[in-house]
């Protein structure tokens, strides 16, 4: 180690050597372990300030190894699950929205019906209401209403099985809700690893402190095909998840 005091070694410990070798000479113990005591107080500070240097330098070594290894099993096991759970509310996502635009053009011809079919009704109705209807197109009038009622009962069920199956369809967005805060805690935690690895390694200093580990990778409820892990706020949060993931 390089000597980092200006004054040379000599000036600094040449008379107490001299005074050592004298008291060693005359085997005069108390001024030999004296001189020696002094000589070891002039290097106290110098140790102390060793040993703290070598502290922190272990200190930063082991939470280095630690974000390191924290790095690569987001690299290795938590990037690729979270890649896959995006994947798997693409497809949820995907699937309601076909599954919600299908039910409602099925719904639409049967509530077309029942608004023409009352349309047509509406005029001999009212004249009926207003007592100036005829006998003939009272009779068929009748007629009329009993085919309409049956069919407009028919029509509505319809339309009300659709809609329930369009609430069942829209249940999925509880899920991939899940998951997807799941993938956000998860980038802020790379965030703030990365963020301290690059204190550690001499860049700007951050304020960010390393998250705490995790038993498992990802968020959420067990999604089918995937391995079970832990468990955005907005569109641009998921577009930018998505993007940043390679989807």
């Amino acid at each position: 180690m390089a000597n980092p005091d200006p004054v040379p070694l000599a000036a600094r410990y040449g008379a107490r050597i001299e005074a050592l070798a004298a008291a060693l000479a005359r085997e005069d113990e108390n001024g030999f372990f004296a001189v020696l005591d002094e000589i070891l107080q002039s290097r106290k500070p110098a140790l102390i300030g060793e040993l703290r240097d070598l502290t922190c330098n272990l200190q930063v070594a082991l939470e280095r190894f630690r974000l390191d290894a924290r790095l690569a099993d987001f690299a290795e096991k938590e990037i690729p699950d979270a890649r896959q759970r995006l994947a798997h509310v693409l497809k949820l996502t995907d699937e309601a929205a076909h599954r919600t635009l299908d039910l409602i053009e099925r719904s639409g011809p049967p509530a077309e019906r029942t608004t023409k079919a009352i349309q047509a009704l509406a005029s001999p109705w009212k004249r009926f209401r207003e007592r100036r209807i005829e006998l003939k197109e009272f009779h068929e009038l009748l007629k009329r209403m009993d085919a309409f009622l049956p069919t407009a009962r028919a029509d509505a069920e319809l339309i009300r099985r659709n809609l329930n199956e369009m609430l069942l369809t829209q249940a999925y967005q509880d899920l991939t809700g899940q998951i997807i805060r799941g993938v956000i805690e998860l980038v802020h935690e790379i965030e703030a690893a990365l963020v301290e690895l690059a204190r550690l390694s001499g860049g700007e200093p951050g304020t960010a402190e390393p998250a705490a580990p995790r038993s498992s990778h990802g968020e959420g409820p067990a999604v089918p095909g995937i391995t079970q892990g832990e468990l955005a706020a907005g569109q641009q949060d998921v577009d930018a998840l998505l993007s940043g993931l390679g989807m």
